[in-house]
C-alpha cells in the first residue's frame, strides 16, 4: 500500500539525517558524495536516505554529466505548511487567550502594591 503524500513526507522527515540533508539542500543543488561529508555514514547509507526523499517528492535528481545533483522540491513542504495552518490557528487563539489572562492577573496585582 502507498502511503498518501502527507504520510510519505512526515515520514521522511522523521528521521534527523533527512532532516539534514535538506538543510543542505536548502542551500543548494549538492552531490551525494557533498551531501555524505558532514555524516559519519558510507555513501550507501546517504543513498538510502536519498531515496526515501526522493520517494516522498522531497528531493529530485537531475543529470548533468558524471554528476547526479540532488536538489530540494518545495511542494511537499508546502503541503506540510497547509495541514499545519490550521493547528496554527489554534495554538494562536490559545495564546492570545494566555495574553488576555496574564495581563488581566498583572494588572490585579498592579492594584494590589501600595503607593
Amino acid at each position: 500500500m502507498i502511503p498518501d503524500p502527507l504520510t510519505a513526507t512526515f515520514s521522511a522527515l522523521a528521521d534527523p539525517t533527512r532532516r539534514a540533508i535538506l538543510a543542505r539542500l536548502s542551500l543548494g543543488e549538492a552531490s551525494v558524495g557533498e551531501l555524505a561529508e558532514p555524516f559519519d555514514i558510507t555513501l550507501q547509507a546517504v543513498s538510502r536516505h536519498l531515496k526515501v526523499l526522493e520517494a516522498a517528492g522531497l528531493i529530485s535528481r537531475g543529470r548533468e554529466a558524471q554528476w547526479r545533483p540532488c536538489r530540494l522540491e518545495a511542494q511537499p513542504l508546502k503541503d506540510v505548511d497547509g495541514w499545519l495552518q490550521r493547528y496554527r490557528k489554534l495554538w494562536e487563539q490559545s495564546f492570545d487567550k494566555m495574553d488576555a489572562y496574564l495581563a488581566e492577573i498583572t494588572k490585579g496585582k498592579d492594584n494590589e502594591r501600595p503607593s
